[in-house]
């Protein structure tokens, strides 16, 4: 048992304390301009129509899912559905590739289906260092879309491949992903605002 996970089993009030301090810990971390950054690439995709794709596994793919349901949908303001496409969602293609072929590529050949030069992809994981989000940017990077990354302490191997990396200053993986709903509300509220 970790030290957090010692801290944070005494308590419900133990718990959602050391989540407000490592949420104060990543505010302290992202400066407005780098998440700027972030937001400028998917509104510059997102004006022309072109896609913002959007993947991660377990947790992350759940992610995924929700900032593509409030950009297609609603955030809080009414305006037109938005080109977001979660790679994580098609069950048909992912198992289908992934036992034909292999997991690894599996987002990687979404992207080549999907992606167009000038629209984005939104990388996340946890480590930074999940493979098949690793060739997911690579294929992203060759086809010349916007790669942002959300990742937790340091951003892994995404560094490289990334336009924005916007890494949690942790390495605890539920705390990185409480830190990372917050993060893409506010970059969902950011990106409706500047396309409503």
């Amino acid at each position: 048992m970790t030290d957090l996970q010692a801290k944070a089993s005494t308590s419900i009030s133990a718990y959602l304390d050391m989540s407000g301090r490592a949420l104060q810990e990543a505010a302290r971390a992202f400066d407005d301009d780098r998440v700027q950054r972030a937001i400028d690439i998917f509104v510059a995709a997102l004006r022309e129509n072109r896609p913002l794709l959007i993947c991660g596994n377990g947790g992350s793919a759940a992610d995924a899912q929700h900032i593509t349901g409030e950009l297609v949908g609603r955030f809080l303001k009414e305006r037109r559905a938005l080109n977001a496409i979660c790679l994580s969602a098609n069950t048909s293609v992912l198992t289908a590739w992934a036992n034909d072929y292999s997991y690894d590529d599996a987002f990687a050949r979404q992207v080549e289906a999907h992606g167009q030069k000038g629209g984005a992809l939104l990388a996340i994981s946890t480590s930074g260092n999940s493979a098949n989000v690793l060739k997911a940017a690579e294929a992203a990077r060759k086809l010349g879309l916007g790669v942002v990354s959300m990742t937790g302490r340091g951003g892994g191997k995404l560094v490289t491949l990334s336009d924005v990396i916007l890494d949690v200053p942790s390495s605890t993986t539920p705390i990185i992903q409480q830190a990372h709903i917050c993060l893409y509300h506010y970059i969902c509220e950011k990106v409706e605002a500047a396309l409503a």
